[in-house]
């Protein structure tokens, strides 16, 4: 999985998105990437500081993942980028 992180000039609103591309795999499996991907970032998202944007890359490892290990990927990857409290 890819993270970007960008500041926005909103006060107090944390924007994300989720992309799958069609190397994934058929639709099923980049809904399944998507639904992982969103139920690990609400389980970290009273975390983040606000006035921030984040787009989730998902990549083909993401469809053999459970959202537990998605939701350590991404704690690491927003604490390297400084996002998350």
């Amino acid at each position: 999985m890819v993270t970007y992180v960008l500041k926005n000039n909103r006060a107090g609103i944390c924007r994300f998105g989720v992309t799958t591309g069609k190397k994934i795999g058929n639709a099923v499996m980049r809904n399944r990437c998507r639904r992982i991907i969103t139920a690990a970032f609400k389980e970290i998202s009273g975390d983040i500081c606000c006035g921030c944007d984040i787009v989730f890359v998902a990549r083909f490892k993401t469809t053999k993942l459970k959202s537990t290990d998605v939701c350590e990927i991404m704690k690491r990857q927003l604490k390297s980028a400084g996002v998350l409290k």
